[in-house]
């Protein structure tokens, strides 16, 4: 898949939606300095190519008494992006990252207990094939959480 070409327009609307999603595609234009069809066109692309999509972010408040957890992986090198892929199907897991580091990959979830975090941790993936050691932490108070970046819901895994 080529890497979509964002321009400086596209880079203002992204930043904008950013903000406020629920921003009317007129108001966009009048800020912005182009029609509202341009605006119109530009969000179906960006949406098209895969690049923003619209959705309500739920806080961690209202998911009662979950906990987010946190599980860091010691992979072979050589087939991380496939472990990655593995770890991506289990459920609960919400999100996966390779990184970089004495683990590299990255694999965050919401639990409601410390069975299921042991399941999914020791169970599933250290039990996944050129899995090495695992480390599981879990999040005790949120600090910080812009859901503009880490956005903690289901995604399609891509290379």
């Amino acid at each position: 898949m080529a890497k979509a070409q964002l321009d400086e327009l596209d880079r203002q609307l992204v930043d904008l939606l950013a903000r406020d999603a629920r921003v009317s595609n007129r108001r966009i234009a009048a800020e912005l300095g182009v029609t509202e069809g341009t605006v119109r066109g530009r969000i179906k692309r960006l949406q098209q190519d895969g690049l923003i999509s619209f959705a309500a972010i739920t806080s961690f408040s209202m998911a009662k008494n979950s906990r987010l957890a946190f599980v860091s992986v010691q992979a072979e090198v050589e087939n991380v992006r496939a472990i990655a892929r593995r770890i991506a199907e289990i459920s609960p897991i919400n999100a996966v990252m390779i990184t970089m580091g004495q683990f590299n990959i990255l694999a965050m979830c919401l639990i409601d207990d410390l069975e299921t975090l042991v399941t999914v941790a020791s169970d599933q993936i250290l039990a996944l094939p050129g899995v090495h050691h695992v480390e599981t932490s879990i999040a005790v108070r949120t600090m910080k959480y812009d859901t503009r970046l880490a956005k903690i819901t289901p995604s399609d895994v891509e290379d």
